[in-house]
């Protein structure tokens, strides 16, 4: 099977997290407005914090997926 160029990797990539992006603050805001969020005012600024930091972690390994060099370009710079 042959190895994605970088150009295809950044482009499904870009999608998927575009559409994982939009999931994920559809269920933070989601859960901010069905009321299990306390109504003080530092628990919420905690939780937004928090989900607002979350969503970083698991996008930071599609993106360095994302930027990988293709193999010919390892060989080349040699």
């Amino acid at each position: 099977m042959p190895r994605l160029s970088m150009s295809m990797r950044k482009l499904i990539g870009t999608f998927v997290l575009l559409i994982c992006l939009t999931i994920y603050a559809l269920l933070i805001m989601t859960i901010a407005v069905s009321g299990h969020l306390s109504e003080n005012g530092f628990l919420q600024f905690l939780y937004y914090i928090t989900v607002g930091i979350i969503w970083a972690f698991p996008a930071k390994y599609l993106i360095v997926w994302m930027v990988k060099p293709d193999p010919e370009d390892d060989i080349a710079g040699r």
